[in-house]
């Protein structure tokens, strides 16, 4: 999946991204979090490893469940939305408009689609799952090809 950076807060984790490399990723995060002091964990402990715990096992046949906080800010709708996307099973999708037509708001695809794409934490809220009204992948803010192989480790598992 390349390289995975994981951020977090004294309340909870607040990103999981991919990226190419760790300065695309570090750019990024400080993009999000511009007013954020930045310091780099000592080790490999409490929610920071439980989160790089969690996304590497979402690779094998026995996920682990996401017991670390999470620290993120979302609108009504897009809490809605993410907790549609943790409700879908593993190597299962769903398109845009299903998902819509499941929060009671059958003409809101495009708007699903955002709230998505708005998603800070990777794999913890699998927006890998959604994919467009013919079935193809698109639309993942790391890449569709990530999309590609996160769905294909999870049906494989």
């Amino acid at each position: 999946l390349g390289r995975m950076l994981v951020a977090a807060t004294d309340v909870g984790v607040c990103s999981i991204a991919f990226g190419k490399d760790d300065a695309e990723l570090v750019t990024d995060l400080r993009e999000r979090f511009d007013k954020a002091q930045l310091v780099q964990a000592k080790g490999n402990t409490g929610w920071l490893a439980e989160a790089v715990a969690f996304v590497t096992s979402q690779l094998g046949e026995h996920p682990l469940a996401a017991t670390f906080p999470l620290d993120v800010r979302a609108t009504a709708f897009q809490q809605r939305v993410w907790k549609a996307l943790q409700q879908i099973p593993r190597g299962e999708t769903r398109r845009y408009g299903s998902i819509a037509k499941e929060l009671g708001r059958p003409t809101a695809a495009r708007a699903v689609g955002m709230a998505i794409g708005s998603n800070p934490v990777a794999v913890v809220v699998p927006c890998h799952r959604a994919i467009r009204s013919d079935g193809s992948l698109s639309g993942y803010r790391w890449g569709t090809e990530r999309k590609k192989k996160l769905l294909e480790a999870e049906r494989a598992s």
